[in-house]
């Protein structure tokens, strides 16, 4: 796959801006991804260490490399989003392309990283973390006993956004994890019906089996259905032996982790609807459109392009078949060329480096590779 392209900057570069910007996504509670270049092979635009952020609605604010590379790490930063599970995400130009989904084509999937063919990459390949930065779950807590004030103290370690409440103002949201009831007899049962009835994924007690099955059968006769009663976790937490109130909120604590991460919790947050895609029909890339996506008017209806030289193909293929022009999907592929320097097939577009030379124009993936050829064909010639 050729060397690192990264050596200069072996960790993550990100701006003041950057930063700033991810503490105000933070401190909303907004979730949004981190993507960071871990590889760069040349001929890319991007070095390992450039970061970027990405929102709910599919917008960037950073750098990871160019338009296109720019479409799969969007598009899969949402993907990341929905599941919640980080990502290493491979963008090549020459993987096989067995199964067409996504920005571009995903042609492997293993545990904890997808490949993606990007065909409007120059040869170049990347290979980008995403990591979603969701918001911490909400546990209510209710009592200021020993207990409590151990579960209020260790519950922030654990990624867990505590929050005190008073019993009789107890409001559950969507996306609540967890109510802890540790009040020692005070507003209990009106509390733990509440959250119930909310359908909190964990209601936890600290009582006594006595106590608490005394409290369960109130709760019974006061009509709250079986299958409700069921869900009480009393004595609340793993069975640890746990004595001292320290011990007691980390056998809880452990119990409401286990509910986060059982597989049944999903965490909920106002995002942004999902974007709209578009299929590029010249290099078969999922496009998110924008106010600044390439697009023509055809047969009624809008097509979207990666970028602009996907565009100029889609064109040229449309003015050369006349007015029947087919469906943009049969649109023809890219043009290529074979960089005679390193060997790279190269996307041609009008920023692709050329020159003439011979009666030909000879492409090049990089303005390295034009100045080599130079150097050993039109400077030799000179000299003879």
């Amino acid at each position: 796959m050729g060397g690192h392209a990264g050596s200069r900057r072996a960790t993550a570069v990100i701006t003041d801006a950057l930063a700033l910007r991810a503490e105000e996504l933070a401190a909303q509670g907004a979730p949004f991804v981190t993507a960071t270049v871990v590889r760069a092979q040349r001929p890319t635009s991007a070095q390992a260490g450039n970061v970027a952020l990405v929102t709910t609605d599919g917008s960037i604010q950073g750098f990871v490399g160019g338009v296109c590379a720019e479409h799969s790490v969007r598009l899969y930063s949402l993907k990341v989003l929905e599941s919640g599970e980080p990502v290493l995400l491979k963008i090549l130009p020459d993987a096989a392309t067995d199964i067409e989904e996504g920005a571009g084509y995903e042609t492997d999937r293993e545990d904890g990283s997808i490949t993606v063919k990007n065909s409007c990459l120059s040869g170049g390949a990347i290979e980008v973390f995403l990591e979603p930065v969701l918001p911490q779950p909400r546990v209510l807590l209710v009592g200021h006993t020993p207990i409590a004030e151990a579960v209020a103290r260790l519950a922030p370690e654990l990624g867990l956004k505590l929050e005190r409440v008073e019993g009789d103002r107890l409001e559950p949201r969507p996306g609540d994890l967890a109510l802890v009831v540790a009040a020692h007899g005070r507003d209990e049962l009106p509390t733990i019906r509440r959250g119930l009835e909310a359908e909190l994924p964990y209601v936890g007690l600290v009582a006594s089996p006595k106590r608490g099955n005394g409290l369960v059968e109130e709760l019974r006769a006061d009509g709250v259905p079986n299958e409700l009663l069921d869900r009480i976790d009393f004595p609340a937490g793993v069975e640890i032996g746990a004595v001292t109130p320290a011990e007691i909120a980390v056998s809880l604590l452990a119990r409401v982790v286990e509910v986060r991460r059982g597989g049944t919790y999903k965490p909920v947050f106002d995002a942004a609807p999902a974007p709209a895609t578009a299929i590029d029909p010249v290099c078969g890339m999922t496009v998110i459109p924008g106010p600044e996506t390439p697009k023509v008017e055809h047969d009624g209806e809008t097509v979207y392009f990666c970028r602009v030289g996907c565009k100029d193909e889609y064109e040229k293929s449309l003015l050369g078949s006349g007015a029947d022009a087919g469906a943009p999907a049969t649109a023809p592929g890219p043009t290529t060329a074979i960089d005679p320097i390193c060997g790279m097939t190269v996307v041609v577009d009008a920023e692709t480096p050329r020159l003439e030379h011979d009666g030909e124009t000879v492409y090049f993936c990089c303005a390295g590779c034009r100045t080599k050829f130079e150097k050993e064909h039109l400077h030799a010639v000179a000299a003879h």
